[in-house]
């Protein structure tokens, strides 16, 4: 009887010992499983702060190009890693909720081989319990004994059983508290994936807005500039057209000047033509002149008559075989045109030492 209850206690601290391993298992897994979850959600969110920073620079060192393919393609590729995250954590606690069955299912069976053993040994001192008082020896004291055997045997299979319970109840708690855990993890996780969706949906959003504006910005620069340029020609050949015109009005000016100067002087030297004329012809035909100097051409002559046309002088002009003859006069007689020699020899602004008196008939009158 000891030995049989020996081993019931043996097979009690076993059932316990798997129970109390099987929890330990439990809460292993489970803590393993958040430690990873936990070590993928900070890898993860460390790429994204890495990438959010690339982006980042890169958005500062090239704020007008944008490739929004590029960002959709590495989007996808993230929201690609992290849902292979999520499948490689909900295999690896598949991986332990079929361990976790599989030791419950050992321990049950354990158990119940333990319980049919004892049931085994009740059954078979039930049956010794039932033979006749008169035929054993000793039948008051065995009885006894017997009695007490079969309750210690009770109660030890009411404590087994109690055990086992307790062992299923903690096994069960267990799971609905690793359940729980993983619905808290799960959700938390499908609520961080949505933030990161959402902030990456908005920082494509904004992206693409901004290379928009960007677009329109740079097309509507275009634009001012076109105008800028068609208004700059407009500009540019309105001024050219005034200042042609400008140009034509001052040459027109000009001319008009130089030809109101020429009149003005071929009018002057007509009337004082005529005025010589008349008046030779009221002196006669002879005329006293002074001869100043005879010019090589045309040019030194005009010069010549302009000096002493300046000081006051009449100057005639006659054209020969060797020049141009320059002379003032005519006087009304040889004394009259002799002082204004002497005069001209005294002005030395005029230069002309070598003048001399003359009487001079003009050809048509000769």
């Amino acid at each position: 009887m000891s030995m049989n209850n020996k081993q019931r206690w043996m097979g009690g601290v076993v059932l316990l010992g798997g129970g109390v391993l099987l929890a330990a298992l439990l809460m292993k897994g489970t803590q393993e499983l958040q430690h990873k979850q936990a070590a993928t959600l900070t890898q993860t969110t460390t790429t994204q702060q890495k990438n959010t920073q690339k982006a980042g620079d890169m958005q500062a060192l090239q704020p007008l190009t944008v490739d929004v393919e590029t960002e959709k393609r590495l989007l996808d590729e993230q929201k690609r890693a992290r849902e292979q995250a999520v499948a490689e954590q909900e295999a690896r606690t598949q991986q332990y909720l079929q361990q976790q069955q599989q030791a419950e299912a050992d321990a049950a069976r354990k158990a119940a081989e333990e319980y049919a053993e004892i049931n085994k040994r009740r059954t078979g001192q039930d049956s010794s319990d039932n033979i006749p008082p008169e035929t054993k020896p000793d039948g008051k004291t065995k009885t006894t004994d017997q009695q007490a055997d079969s309750d210690a045997k009770k109660k030890h299979a009411d404590d087994e059983a109690a055990k086992h319970k307790a062992a299923v109840d903690a096994k069960k708690k267990a799971d609905a508290e690793a359940k729980r855990q993983a619905d808290l993890e799960a959700k938390k996780q499908a609520e961080l994936d949505a933030k990161k969706q959402a902030e990456e949906d908005a920082r494509h959003e904004a992206a693409a807005k901004k290379k928009a504006e960007l677009e329109a910005q740079k097309k509507a620069d275009a634009e001012e500039k076109r105008k800028a340029d068609v208004e700059a020609k407009h500009k540019a050949a309105a001024e050219a057209k005034h200042k042609a015109a400008l140009e034509a009005k001052k040459q027109a000016d000009t001319e008009a000047k130089k030809q109101a100067d020429a009149d003005t002087k071929k009018s002057v030297s007509k009337k004082q033509a005529d005025a010589d004329k008349a008046r030779d012809l009221l002196e006669g035909k002879k005329k006293w002149m002074v001869q100043v100097a005879l010019a090589a051409n045309q040019a030194n002559a005009d010069a010549t008559v302009s000096k002493l046309r300046a000081k006051g002088y009449k100057v005639v002009t006659s054209p020969t075989s060797k020049g141009i003859r320059i002379m003032v006069g005519p006087a009304k007689d040889r004394e009259t045109a002799d002082t204004s020699r002497r005069k001209i020899q005294s002005d030395a602004s005029l230069g002309m030492k070598t003048a001399w008196v003359i009487d001079w008939v003009p050809l048509d009158q000769r």
